[in-house]
């Protein structure tokens, strides 16, 4: 899942400061770099910033001081390249679309302003609906799928997109062990794509054996960037969820260990 030396930095962020009228420094002197193909987790306890740090980078929030790169173009002129799947609460399932016609949303920008879709943007469409197994779904209405099977409609516009960097915002949220699973077959398929993967979640376990880093927010600063192995540890998780955590699971570094002795 590393990403290989030499390639272009997928995403820059620099002295980033944003925030919300009522609260107008919710991040502040944000710094990171992440590289082409590599998965990152964002972790750290409710208010911490996550969502607004990967709505910052898509575009939805405006920021007050900093930059954003995505392979090395402004973000501003670059959102083309990012995929967005937002937490499931923030989207009307009563909509009435069906799956086919969700992931065909996903080549709005190579469709162009009224104009229907061409035969390439069906076969698109088919291609990706097959990777992720969804054919049999194509079908089906947004509102009648499972937790699980709607993260991965949103999962496969952002493939059809031809999104370079894919972002989500809690996507195992209020899923079973199942549809867990199924998420994860679909961000390994980005991943063999070449996709960047940044995804904000409170599962520590997936995030120690299924990302190449963690970054870990507290209050809207990072307590702390790098391998699961330096991250997931008792200090600088204390550091990153205060009192929120009052003991640390033990067994999450010895499955770390365990997997990466297994690759």
């Amino acid at each position: 899942m590393a990403a290989k030396q030499g390639v272009q930095a997928a995403l820059v962020v620099q002295q980033l400061g944003t925030g919300y009228p009522g609260n107008r420094h919710a991040l502040c002197n944000i710094n990171f770099t992440i590289e082409a193909g590599e998965r990152v987790a964002i972790i750290g306890p409710n208010g911490a910033g996550k969502s607004t740090l990967i709505k910052a980078i898509v575009g939805v929030l405006q920021f007050n001081s900093g930059s954003i790169s995505i392979f090395g173009e402004d973000c501003y002129s670059s959102h083309s390249l990012v995929g967005y799947v937002p937490q499931q609460n923030l989207i009307d399932w009563s909509f009435p679309a069906s799956v086919y016609d969700v992931v065909m949303m996903g080549r709005s920008r190579h469709i162009g302003w009224f104009r229907l879709p061409r035969r390439s943007d069906h076969q698109a469409v088919r291609d990706v609906l097959e990777r992720l197994s969804l054919v049999d779904l194509a079908n089906r209405q947004i509102s009648e799928l499972s937790g699980g099977q709607r993260r991965r409609v949103f999962i496969a516009r952002a493939l059809a997109q031809d999104s370079r960097v894919l972002l989500l915002d809690e996507p195992f949220s209020g899923v079973d062990q199942q549809a867990e699973g199924e998420i994860i077959e679909a961000l390994d398929i980005m991943t063999e794509h070449g996709i960047t993967i940044m995804m904000s979640t409170h599962h520590l376990d997936n995030a120690a054996l299924r990302f190449d880093k963690i970054l870990a927010l507290r209050q809207g600063e990072i307590a702390a960037l790098g391998a699961p192995d330096e991250v997931l540890v008792p200090q600088m998780l204390r550091q990153a969820f205060g009192g929120t955590i009052s003991m640390v699971r033990d067994d999450l570094l010895m499955l770390h260990r365990q997997a990466k002795r297994s690759s």
